[in-house]
């Protein structure tokens, strides 16, 4: 697998969803990119549900665990939105990751009608 992380957006108005979808290897220092591309997301509609699919990328228990953490929190960290809008997110961890908190799933879901957008 490649170090390098990789991020790709699909996005569907009509019902409301974005995925942010991360491969390569996501650490608590590389996340930070990671944050920086959901919020872009977060912004483009108001009440969108974000999800967060890292289930085919290496996660670092700590990049882990800050995502978890936003997802309960429904919060970005403060260093990235000082603001502190709503951002619901839900996390789809590696299969490789049991789930250990809620709003964090196993394994990937399908997007049908997605557009794509540059990060």
């Amino acid at each position: 697998m490649n170090d390098k992380l990789k991020v790709l957006v699909k996005l569907d108005l009509d019902c409301g969803e974005a995925e942010v979808a991360a491969q390569g290897h996501v650490t608590a220092k590389s996340i930070q990119a990671l944050y920086v591309v959901v919020k872009r997301a977060n912004h483009l509609k108001e009440g969108l549900h974000l999800v967060v699919d890292v289930s085919h990328a290496r996660v670092e228990p700590a990049a882990m665990e800050q995502l978890q953490a936003c997802s309960e929190s429904h919060h970005l960290p403060e260093s990235i939105d000082p603001l502190q809008s709503e951002c619901n997110i839900s996390v789809l961890a590696p299969t490789d990751l049991a789930p250990a908190r809620p709003g964090t799933h196993p394994a990937p879901r399908a997007r049908s009608r997605a557009m794509s957008l540059a990060a």
